[in-house]
């Protein structure tokens, strides 16, 4: 890598932000899923060529994890990204179910056990 690609690796996440380092809303975990909307809204505005990346690869539910990874990009970067295209209504965002601290279900935890015990 030549230190020119290198200033530029750097140069463009941040352009691709328009210069902002944080987002804009607090919707995104990690393990956020994002879809694209389908179709998209019609007043909303034409996206960057960056954020017609990320609709493709949204075009199934995807974590935010997984779509940085996917795009090779920071997740900073993704999220700032992703706030944008929430708030134009192109994408839905989906939290993460919690987990339920409900006790076991011991009838079936009986069952797994003898099913086990007949391996």
């Amino acid at each position: 890598m030549t230190d020119s690609d290198a200033a530029g690796r750097l140069v463009r996440p941040f352009a691709l932000t328009g210069g902002r380092t944080r987002p804009s809303r607090a919707d995104f975990t990690l393990i956020t899923t994002v879809t694209a909307v389908d179709p998209p809204p019609e007043l909303a505005p034409r996206p960057q060529a960056e954020q017609s990346r990320i609709l493709r690869r949204c075009a199934r539910p995807v974590a935010v994890a997984e779509l940085a990874a996917l795009l090779d990009l920071p997740v900073s970067v993704v999220v700032i990204m992703l706030c944008d295209l929430l708030e134009a209504g192109l994408i839905t965002a989906h939290p993460p179910r919690p987990v339920s601290p409900r006790t076991p279900d011991l009838d079936l935890l009986q069952k797994v056990r003898e099913g086990l015990g007949r391996l």
